[in-house]
């Protein structure tokens, strides 16, 4: 193997893979490998094959770009994450550590073990490594500027804690729940951060002493607290497991919103994610499989159709209905707390560590019931499945 292509056509597949057009990419570096392959061209041809849910394919290209590259940490992380995609923990596992030999502390291949540890139950050894997230995404999980210090599990007892805002609307609402187990534990007042469309609705959380709206990008003046922390850093230090997960229903939809929303129809359905949450190119619905579930009598529950102004109206909404149907989204999350039967889809590809493996069932949310995408890009018997079921 060479280590460079220096080919034009490398380069055209490089566009296309930044581009998004894994297909096309992967169509281009093939071709180019039946003459030619290199170690660069087996790496982008793996990733790309990964990224079309190519499990095998993926990882023959990747395996070779790692055996020609053995200390090569990106390489070893990539084929680390088709095995865990394919279910072959051990083997992913193995490429992580091999990753991080290579090279210590990389912040990426822990958070990729953290989500395979995560994914698998392992939480004690799986929320430490989260921490990466920090370094890696600073424009989700902001930085913090405060006088006081970071709460690592300190005794709370007569304190006060700001648990500061990070990532999407669905990670808030899945992590507000630890602010009651923080007062059980002795906090005098927790104060929680948030964005704007989800503070009336946390204004029921058990728990939550003050909420402070903050809008993406934006700084706010809050006081002086004894402790700060994330909303992703609590499970951690509050030694949450599989076994101590609380479970029960802390969201409702504020009585104030209920007032203005009537029953609209006994099924809510969303079946689009937002453009820019993780892995948006594979949660969402054709839409003429969006449409089969609509024609029985399924109501649309994104914000541009129901006229929702915030999350407190969506509850309101959803407190009206028998059953949500809902690809991995806010929604899901929402209806999850609230206690509200959902049925909710989750991709082949790019499987969220928070539902964990294989189950139909979600520790997370009692109510809520999993279906899995049973082949890459194509939902059509996952809908069947929804449709035999309702």
């Amino acid at each position: 193997m060479q280590d460079d292509t220096g080919e034009s056509s490398f380069a055209r597949g490089v566009e296309l893979q930044r581009a998004g057009r894994f297909a096309e990419a992967a169509g281009t570096y093939s071709e180019l490998a039946q003459t030619r392959l290199t170690s660069n061209l087996a790496n982008n041809l793996g990733v790309c094959l990964g990224e079309l849910g190519d499990w095998p394919g993926a990882e023959r290209y990747l395996a070779l770009a790692a055996r020609h590259r053995p200390t090569d940490a990106d390489v070893r992380r990539r084929l680390g994450s088709i095995y865990a995609e394919a279910g072959r923990a051990d083997l992913a596992e193995r490429e992580y550590r091999a990753a991080l030999a290579a090279r210590p502390g990389d912040p990426s291949v822990e958070l990729a073990l953290a989500g395979l540890y995560l994914s698998l139950g392992r939480y004690a050894e799986g929320w430490p490594l989260l921490a990466a997230r920090i370094p890696l995404h600073p424009d989700v999980v902001p930085p913090m500027n405060v006088s006081f210090p970071e709460w690592r599990g300190e005794p709370l007892e007569g304190k006060s804690i700001l648990v500061w805002v990070e990532q999407g609307f669905g990670d808030q609402i899945q992590m507000c729940r630890f602010v009651d187990s923080l007062k059980s534990r002795g906090a005098a007042q927790v104060t929680l951060g948030c964005r704007p469309a989800l503070a009336h609705l946390f204004s029921t959380l058990p728990g939550a002493d003050r909420i402070v709206p903050i809008t993406a990008g934006a700084s706010v003046t809050v006081a002086s607290h004894h402790y700060w922390s994330r909303y992703f850093s609590l499970p951690e230090h509050l030694g949450i497991t599989l076994e101590t997960l609380p479970a029960q229903p802390y969201l409702a939809a504020p009585a104030d919103r209920l007032e203005r929303w009537p029953r609209a129809g006994s099924i809510g359905l969303v079946w689009q994610a937002s453009p820019t949450g993780f892995n948006a190119a594979n949660k969402g619905l054709p839409a003429k499989l969006a449409q089969r579930l609509l024609d029985r009598r399924a109501i649309s529950l994104h914000p541009e159709d129901t006229g929702a102004r915030d999350f407190a109206d969506t509850a309101a909404i959803i407190a009206r209905l028998d059953l949500v149907i809902s690809i991995d989204t806010s929604v899901a999350h929402l209806a999850g707390a609230m206690g509200k039967p959902c049925w909710t889809l989750l991709p082949f590809i790019h499987a969220d560590w928070r539902w964990l493996r294989g189950r139909t069932d979600s520790p997370w949310y009692p109510s809520l019931k999993l279906y899995r995408q049973s082949r890459p890009l194509d939902w059509s018997e996952t809908v069947d499945q929804v449709l035999r079921d309702l």
